[in-house]
């Protein structure tokens, strides 16, 4: 990969002398982090451009791209090759996500992607930073972006020797202890808004935050509660031995412990899984610039954003319980939540990713997660556990016969879809389960 980012960094270098360069990135956690480090990086380098975020890359999207431009997308456009080949443009890629196996490489198109040079598996904002550093060793400062967009898509388990570069880079504070974030802040209100997992009673419940803290035997000190990171191994076993009891007596707590990432943002330690929640909140509220004001450092960005979060916390607690409440589709190992106008499109993929780590649904089970934006419906769909069907599959082949396109990967994986395909969609979604559980 580091040969082929050498290729693309000099042809880039050579077109950029007559054209400007238009950089097109996603909106969640890794996109926001992928277009902060190249936006940083192209600026150092004294390129001039501009950027976009866009919550989907349609083709309506992609023909309304200039031509006069050199094209670099960032955590996205793996999945649209086909319509890419049809513009005039050299066009670069700095993604991870899987390539369509009916799709080739459009000859105007330069692809950086771990499937393709066969490298350690990196989020979006992983492979920009390798990018960045292979620009010039002086962006080394933008390691702990790379490390947030690791901890966005869920990529902190497994760290290879790339990630362990990277976080030498960033030079992380890593610490051991149960996945709540943030990890800095008081635990009450950690448990109050923790939505990942989701805890019966507690989430959203002050009252049943209490509670599970007494039952903890956790007290406060000096007026309040510690925070996570400041627990002892005594509190922080009986914390994760009452959360479990909660979430329906799950005996295996492997799953609530790993690692702590602590990056440091505005001259202080801030928990990775809290900062990329709070990206990931701004962008879905509607608000990415002041997300990637935030990532660049921006002081008054970091104040708007806290706000935003705050209301986007409470969003999300009120569409869990709807979705908690309201009268879903079920099967053999699937759940279809369908939350119309009542939960936001942009929320509606962080519900289902939430519910698929809920001890509620046992390994192996799909959850769709479907909500409306005018006229097309945001489908998401995410795989409970680590074993399981390939959910991108299970959406290909619905949704590319009724004309979309589908992203993401085996376990987490998006489209959009006309709202006039509704009922054909979920009818032959439902079939589509259903064949596939006899298959296995």
């Amino acid at each position: 990969m580091r040969e082929a980012l050498k290729q693309a960094i000099k042809r880039i270098e050579e077109l950029a002398k007559t054209k400007p360069i238009k950089v097109i990135s996603h909106f969640d956690t890794d996109g926001i982090t992928s277009a902060a480090v190249t936006a940083k990086a192209l600026q150092r380098w004294k390129k001039i451009f501009s950027l976009k975020i866009v919550k989907n890359l349609d083709p309506e999207t992609i023909a309304a791209l200039p031509e006069d431009h050199i094209l670099l997308f960032t955590d996205l456009a793996s999945g649209s090759l086909a319509e890419l080949a049809k513009k005039p443009n050299d066009i670069f890629i700095l993604d991870h996500h899987e390539i369509p196996e009916d799709q080739e490489i459009p000859k105007n198109v330069t692809m950086i992607n771990p499937h393709i040079q066969n490298h350690d598996m990196l989020s979006g904002a992983g492979v920009c930073y390798l990018f960045a550093k292979t620009i010039s060793k002086n962006n080394k400062d933008l390691a702990h972006l790379a490390v947030i967009g690791m901890v966005g898509d869920l990529l902190e388990k497994d760290i290879h020797k790339t990630y362990q570069e990277i976080l030498d880079d960033a030079q992380v504070t890593i610490k051991r202890g149960l996945l709540l974030y943030p990890s800095t802040r008081p635990l009450d209100r950690t448990l109050q808004y923790c939505s990942n997992p989701y805890i019966p009673g507690v989430t959203g419940e002050y009252k049943g935050v209490i509670d599970l803290l007494r039952e903890a035997n956790i007290q406060k000190e000096n007026g309040k509660f510690k925070s996570l990171q400041d627990l002892n191994d005594d509190e922080m076993q009986k914390l994760i031995t009452a959360i479990a009891l909660k979430c329906a007596g799950k005996s295996d707590l492997s799953e609530y412990i790993g690692n702590l990432f602590l990056v440091n943002l505005f001259n202080q330690l801030e928990d990775a899984r809290e900062v990329s929640a709070l990206i990931n909140a701004c962008s879905r509220m509607g608000h990415s610039e002041i997300a990637l004001g935030y990532c660049l450092g921006s002081p008054q960005a970091k104040q708007q954003a806290e706000k935003i979060y705050i209301d986007y916390k409470q969003s999300l607690v009120a569409a869990l319980r709807h979705a908690e409440n309201q009268e879903n589709i079920t099967g053999n190992r699937y759940t279809i939540i369908h939350g119309r106008d009542h939960i936001k499109d942009t929320i509606i993929g962080t519900v289902a990713s939430i519910l698929s780590h809920s001890p509620a649904y046992e390994e192996g089970t799909i959850i769709i997660g479907m909500a409306y934006n005018e006229d097309k419906i945001k489908v998401s769909a995410r795989l409970a556990g680590k074993k399981g069907r390939n959910v991108r599959e299970v959406l290909h082949n619905i949704v590319v016969p009724l004309g979309g396109e589908v992203g993401g990967h085996p376990n987490a994986a998006g489209c959009m879809i006309d709202k006039n395909h509704e009922d054909v969609f979920i009818e032959q979604l439902q079939r589509q389960l259903e064949i596939e559980v006899v298959k296995a």
